[in-house]
């Protein structure tokens, strides 16, 4: 798919006070052991009640080192849907989209890093409800976390074809590194956030789905 645009980001648009509640929220969500962790397509875990092993550490560490609780408060979602929906018009992608999944706050503590990965999959959802039968269409993630509170960390993107012939285009994702800061872009296309080398970095992740491309 030809794009003219492969992302749009909105500055500063989520109010501080917003952020802190969200950060709060998921530290809270931590203390009552309600940490989890994904794999893939549906998977879920919770890692006081069923940890992971040493291999499943050592091939998980390989791809995605990070800290993740889900959230499905009607509030946040109410905060950033309608920017969603604005990229989706202003890029001029005007995808077709009805559902957002769950809510994905991530710590990226000092070390912490996820590699280079896309967001959608070859094969819409299976599973029963309102994800059955869609695909994760269009990515957003929200700077929770003001640029001087940590660094490293960094959002970038590989614009390339999936040719491997084709050289890297890269593009460090810097217009959201101040906490409020949010960016959209089609859960195709390739990023990867890099390792943490002093601070925290929290951030907001949500996938919004809806039927496959015609």
């Amino acid at each position: 798919m030809n794009l003219s645009a492969h992302y749009w980001y909105f500055k500063n648009v989520i109010p501080p006070r917003i952020c802190d509640e969200i950060v709060q929220y998921g530290k809270q969500l931590k203390e009552k052991e309600m940490l989890a962790i994904t794999g893939g397509q549906g998977m879920e875990r919770d890692l006081e009640k069923n940890p992971l092993t040493k291999k499943e550490i050592k091939n998980l560490k390989k791809k995605r080192d990070s800290n993740i609780v889900w959230m499905n408060d009607r509030w946040i979602y109410k905060e950033i849907q309608p920017y969603v929906n604005q990229a989706n018009q202003n890029a001029g992608w005007n995808f077709e989209w009805d559902w957002s999944e769950s809510c994905q706050f991530t710590k990226y503590a000092k070390g912490q890093y996820y590699d280079w990965h896309c967001d959608s999959w070859d094969k819409p959802y299976d599973k029963e409800g309102p994800e059955k039968g869609k695909i994760r269409k269009l990515s957003v993630t929200v700077s929770l976390s003001d640029y001087n509170e940590y660094e490293g960390g960094e959002l970038e993107f590989d614009f390339r074809n999936q040719d491997p012939v084709k050289k890297p285009n890269t593009k460090i994702c810097d217009e959201i590194v101040t906490k409020g800061s949010l960016v959209v872009f089609p859960s195709f296309v390739w990023h990867r956030v890099k390792p943490v080398t002093k601070g925290v970095r929290y951030s907001l992740v949500i996938w919004n789905l809806g039927y496959p491309f015609k």
